[in-house]
């Protein structure tokens, strides 16, 4: 490079500066031709001994800096050079930008932009010195008007290139914002051109204190703020216009694309920090501003199964805080309709008796199926959310306990749950693969989860197995305990403490058959009955014996006697209470050319008999012979007289038919009769009535026990909160339960007051 020959040491600022000059102005305009190492260097040389050089001289008034002495004053005068240098070469840069606009303007200043921040790169090494001694003392005297060389070249440009075209029609930040809204329109634009300038305004913030640190003062001011108020005036304006034009459905895919384009944006040429407020801004004009319509257009959506759509409406929705709330309370009350309409179909097409006309399997089947269709969009469309799931649950928790199969009752829904599972784990149900069966039984308790008084399926349920195991129609011991163990999961070992002590109660009545089979075979050769006996604990079989007389038929009463007396041997003091309304028989025939082996109740059995004798018999015959009521008796005789075992042409006077003939050999004749049925259920809810008194006033002593004193309505939203796992407690049978412990004085009232509550010890 071309210039005037290295000053001397103690050369004067005139020629120093003349040098030094010249060699400044070559890196700042003509970079790109080079300069030789050597060139550099002497440059260098002459700043650095002109720096450290001691001599005195009288500054000039137009001196940036205050006079000073010594080094200082030359650190002083070189730095004021600097300054007028950078002003000068700015204006030149200056007056061509104001001739141009838009997208040349553009390309001028980020040309520009980079020539000037490479040279002054340069130029800050070449006076290292300088910032490293006079620049530092100054700061740290407090000047903060002082800066290193780089980034007062920043500031100059700033000042005196940056501020000015800014204060012109045509803007800088406007000629950038016009780019940004054609790319918005679809068209294509030079993005790193754009990223040039939007870098250079975060360069050109300054923070006093530290000159280092970065500041987007600048960038914000000047192209952030009018960039986040074009974005919500464009945004505002298209929403509009294309909602007027399209559906709702149309928009969510817009507006998911918009958004997606505005992060994608911050990536590609925008400040990080811009991000957030961006996409605030952006939320707010697409998603808030038009939230209503999208809640609106919601149940649209589930109904016609729209599970793109509904992905979207959650994914935009789920971006404002008060977004999802209103999905989630709409979604609740479709669960709650189509759960609700599901069991209504089911009762239209039963008749008039809807609780007691829906087949068990029907029922389950209408309330899974709403539960898991609706289970599938909350983890498809919603992905799980909280408060969704919340929402489903609520939901199935009202329409599978209240229904138009259910009417006034909540006991009406764990029944019929009660009985689907009992038909699943019976034999013949249709499910023998057990992986199939298990499957069914984990279907069944997802409906537990939804129970509220799940003490009534407890006792249903108990029920149910009683008879599975009694009369030996169980699926498998294997299925029995997998259901046994999922209910214990769900309720712990008390729900299912006496489920597990029926089975024990099976093995040991099966050793005591054994037995004494093995006795009587020992002592009697009359032995022709084929007989085994379960022996059931009380406590745990919810069992209940006749309500009337029975007189044991003279062909079983020997076999009675002998296991009564056996029984009294090896366990005396206890009691055993025949339940024959249990019992199950089978009878071989005698009186048809063909030998048939009928199975029978008890009672059935018991009729059957009376014809060893009797070819014909009226009912008051049999009513006396038997003792069984006529209500049982006549349903017990029509299941016979259907058969044609027994022939009804007279009133009231039923005959044997000799020519009795049936396909098959073995004749199921152990039909359940429409008393017993009806019993069973009046039973099973007797017994939760008086269950449920006893877990209520045994809460209360618990939490009197605990408490020693407690008011009224606190005692009472406590047992609610406690007892609300079994069954939803109603608040006068609470109170009722209270007045009774005041009367057992398990607790008190406390002196003064009628609703505070002492534990009595």
């Amino acid at each position: 490079m071309a210039g005037t020959a290295m000053p001397a040491p103690t050369a004067d600022l005139q020629t120093t500066w003349a040098f030094l000059e010249d060699g400044v102005d070559h890196i700042m305009t003509k970079l790109q031709t080079g300069v030789s190492y050597s060139k550099y260097m002497s440059l260098y040389t002459v700043a650095y001994n002109y720096c450290t050089s001691s001599k005195m001289s009288t500054p000039s008034e137009s001196s940036g800096i205050a006079n000073r002495t010594g080094a200082n004053l030359m650190g002083a005068d070189l730095y004021n050079n600097l300054i007028r240098y950078f002003v000068n070469h700015l204006k030149a840069l200056r007056e061509k930008a104001e001739t141009l606009q838009d997208e040349a303007l553009l390309q001028y200043y980020a040309t520009e932009w980079e020539r000037y921040t490479t040279g002054a790169n340069y130029i800050n090494r070449l006076f290292t010195y300088l910032n490293r001694h006079w620049v530092k003392r100054e700061r740290d005297e407090g000047r903060r008007g002082v800066y290193p060389v780089y980034t007062l070249a920043l500031v100059q440009w700033k000042n005196n290139l940056f501020v000015p075209i800014q204060r012109r029609n045509t803007k800088l930040a406007s000629a950038i914002l016009r780019l940004v809204e054609l790319q918005r329109h679809g068209e294509t634009i030079d993005q790193g051109l754009v990223k040039k300038v939007v870098d250079s305004l975060v360069l050109l913030g300054l923070d006093e204190a530290d000159p280092n640190k970065a500041c987007l003062d600048v960038y914000k001011e000047h192209f952030e703020m009018p960039f986040l108020e074009s974005t919500e005036l464009h945004y505002k304006n298209e929403s509009e216009s294309f909602l007027a034009e399209n559906t709702v459905s149309d928009y969510l895919k817009k507006a998911e694309e918009r958004l997606r384009e505005e992060e994608d944006r911050v990536e590609r040429y925008l400040n990080t920090g811009t991000r957030k407020p961006l996409v605030l801004k952006c939320e707010h004009v697409l998603i808030r501003e038009h939230s209503k319509l999208m809640w609106d257009h919601f149940q649209n959506l589930l109904d016609y199964d729209k599970d793109e759509d509904l992905q979207r409406m959650y994914s935009l929705l789920s971006r404002i805080p008060e977004g999802l709330e209103p999905l989630r309370k709409r979604f609740e009350d479709h669960v709650k309709n189509a759960g609700s309409a599901a069991v209504a179909k089911l009762v239209g097409a039963g008749g008039d008796s809807p609780g007691d006309a829906i087949d068990p399997k029907a029922y389950v089947d209408a309330l899974l199926e709403v539960h898991h269709k609706n289970s599938e969009t909350v983890t498809r469309s919603f992905r799980g959310e909280a408060g969704f799931v919340a929402s489903l649950d609520k939901a199935c928790r009202i329409f599978v306990n209240r229904n138009d199969a259910t009417g006034a009752s909540n006991s009406k829904s764990p029944e019929l749950i009660a009985k689907h599972a009992d038909l699943l784990l019976r034999k013949n149900n249709k499910m023998a693969e057990e992986d199939d069966l298990e499957a069914a039984l984990n279907r069944v308790m997802i409906l537990f989860k939804y129970i509220e008084d799940k003490d009534v399926f407890q006792q249903f349920y108990t029920t149910k197995l009683s008879k599975r195991l009694i009369h030996g129609v169980s699926a498998s011991d294997e299925s029995e305990a997998s259901m046994i163990s999922k209910l214990k999961e769900a309720c712990g070992f008390e729900y299912t403490n006496k489920l597990q002590r029926m089975f024990t109660d099976m093995s040991l009545s099966k050793d005591l058959t054994d037995q004494f089979k093995d006795r009587m075979a020992q002592n009697h050769d009359d032995m022709d009955i084929n007989f085994s006996i379960m022996v059931l604990g009380t406590n745990f079989w919810p069992l209940n014996p006749p309500t009337h007389e029975f007189v044991i038929p003279a062909e079983i009463l020997p076999t009675y006697d002998r296991f009564s007396k056996y029984y009294q041997t090896k366990h005396s003091g206890r009691k055993l209470t025949w339940l024959w309304n249990y019992s199950k028989n089978e009878l071989r025939t005698n009186y048809t050319n063909q030998k048939y082996m009928f199975t029978t109740s008890a009672y059935q059995m018991a009729i059957l008999m009376q014809y060893n004798r009797n070819d014909t018999l009226s009912l008051a015959e049999l009513e006396t012979a038997t003792s069984i009521t006529k209500e049982i008796l006549s349903q017990s005789l029509g299941i016979l007289v259907k058969a044609k075992v027994l022939i009804n042409e007279e009133t009231d006077q039923y005959d044997l038919n000799p020519n009795f003939k049936s396909k098959k050999i073995r004749v199921n004749l152990n039909q359940p009769i429409k008393a017993e049925v009806k019993a069973d259920t009046t039973d099973v809810l007797k017994t939760v009535d008086e269950d449920r008194k006893y877990v209520i006033q045994a809460t209360i002593v618990r939490i009197m026990k605990a408490r020693k004193t407690m008011k009224n309505q606190p005692l009472i939203q406590e047992v609610i909160s406690q007892v609300t796992q079994r069954f939803s407690p109603k608040i006068p049978d609470i109170k009722k339960a209270i007045d009774q412990l005041l009367e057992k004085e398990y607790i008190e009232r406390v002196d003064g007051t009628r609703d505070t509550f002492a534990y009595v010890a």
